[in-house]
């Protein structure tokens, strides 16, 4: 995690700023950037995006977005993946998907890359949950564990292969379990 020494600024002005690769958010006043995607990282967020997407947005349910800057609570974060019901989904005036999301995601997914601060990843999910966000997931590679957390519950961790992965009630239809998500690094 890289963090940019600088005076504070708001919310408004970093908003103002050129976009960055890897993504910069905007926490507590200060400029962070977000590590760059490694192998595991990434090949865990194509194919969880691609999966929620095959399965949910067919039938208009949910989409999952990929690396998309939401903005709420004072925040503008950049989830791995962010997934938004599809009467959540802001358009613009041509009903077309808005380029700006001043909204919390309904379901985050950080993924953890090596060189990642498991706590600010936990801080984004927990800020999430605390405006909105009926589900969070950590997805951490290298251990092949993914910790659950809902809002005012304990977390749950899911390490052991046969188990299934809890999902928010409007992604009943995802049959996820630990092992198919780990084995998406294997195929």
């Amino acid at each position: 995690m890289v963090q940019t020494p600088s005076r504070s600024i708001t919310l408004e002005e970093f908003l103002k700023l050129p976009e960055t690769k890897p993504a910069n958010e905007y926490i507590n006043g200060q400029i962070i950037q977000k590590p760059m995607p490694q192998g595991k990282h990434s090949t865990i967020q194509t194919e969880f995006s691609t999966t929620v997407n095959v399965i949910l947005k067919p039938r208009r349910v949910a989409r999952a977005f990929s690396e998309l800057r939401c903005t709420f609570g004072g925040r503008s974060i950049v989830p791995d993946v962010s997934v938004i019901t599809w009467e959540r989904i802001p358009r613009d005036a041509n009903g077309e998907i808005a380029n700006i999301f001043p909204i919390y995601p309904d379901w985050t997914i950080e993924i953890l890359s090596p060189d990642q601060s498991q706590t600010k990843a936990t801080k984004n999910i927990l800020h999430c949950l605390n405006h909105g966000t009926q589900m969070g997931w950590l997805i951490d590679p290298d251990e092949q564990t993914v910790f659950v957390y809902l809002p005012q519950q304990k977390l749950e961790v899911f390490d052991k292969p046969e188990q299934k992965l809890p999902v928010p009630t409007f992604a009943n239809e995802l049959n996820l379990s630990v092992a198919s998500v780990f084995g998406w690094l294997s195929e």
